[in-house]
């Protein structure tokens, strides 16, 4: 999977914000909020074709967490991240 084009992470007022930017995005009519730790997972995977596998080894390798949790996390991350329709 990726991110859509169009898509981009901005930080505004300390906190991490996800909006469409141009033509094709003009149905996005909303921001999504992010935490840090899905503003890292963001940035790392931006431009690039991921799997969850992907998602899951860079937060093992920055954060002390289990790979149950990271799993679980990535998964209902990107879940939501589906729902609102930022990723094919």
């Amino acid at each position: 999977m990726k991110i859509k084009d169009g898509f981009v992470l901005r930080k505004i007022c300390g906190e991490y914000i996800v909006i469409g930017e141009g033509l094709a995005q003009v149905n996005f009519n909303r921001m999504l909020s992010l935490n840090a730790t899905a503003a890292f997972l963001w940035e790392a995977v931006a431009g690039k074709v991921f799997t969850e596998e992907d998602m899951i080894e860079a937060l093992l390798e920055k954060y002390d967490v289990t790979r149950e949790k990271a799993a679980e996390d990535v998964h209902s991350m990107i879940q939501k991240w589906e729902e609102q329709g930022i990723v094919e």
